[in-house]
């Protein structure tokens, strides 16, 4: 009898517990931050000159700069670039590439501003702009664009690495 009185209790508490706690998923609503959270990583990264963290967050659709790949596969996308594909890149031109990046990025301060879908591209692309204190002077709307990978990641694919150079002119 108890036990009956038991499973009768539940029951109208199970049927509530679900029809009170349905709740609606966004499914954008992570992937709204995460190219943000991509470029704040980056910066990060790219203040402490950490070449190997930077590798893994710059890149594009296909995956991060940092995957030069395998001998056998740079020589499959070597043939494929003869044919409008990318050539895999060295490690050493990747660091070299990385670390004038992260010295034209040293700041003190930075603060994301605002963002804009970037159309026509081939994959999902965030343009997010931060302004940044470098060297003590305000540079206002860098232009970072992130691109969705096909491995679901978020990406900076391009720097707008103009403003920082004009800064110094």
């Amino acid at each position: 009898m108890r036990r009956l009185l038991g499973v009768m209790a539940c029951v109208p508490v199970v049927g509530l517990a679900g029809a009170c706690t349905t709740v609606v998923q966004q499914p954008g609503a992570v992937a709204a931050v995460a190219p943000q959270l991509s470029v704040e990583r980056f910066l990060q990264a790219a203040n402490d000159r950490d070449i190997d963290s930077m590798s893994r967050l710059f890149g594009t659709p296909d995956g991060p700069i940092g995957d030069t790949g395998s001998t056998f596969g740079c020589f499959f996308k070597k043939i494929g670039s003869w044919f409008g594909g990318e050539a895999c890149e060295s490690r050493k031109k990747v660091e070299i590439r990385l670390d004038a990046i992260a010295r034209l990025l040293h700041y003190e301060d930075y603060k994301i501003t605002h963002e804009e879908q970037v159309a026509g591209r081939s994959s999902p692309s965030t343009r997010v702009f931060v302004d940044m204190t470098i060297g003590g002077e305000q540079v206002k709307d860098v232009p970072f664009v992130v691109v969705r990978s096909h491995r679901d990641r978020w990406l900076v694919a391009q720097v707008g690495l103009e403003q920082l150079m004009a800064k110094e002119e």
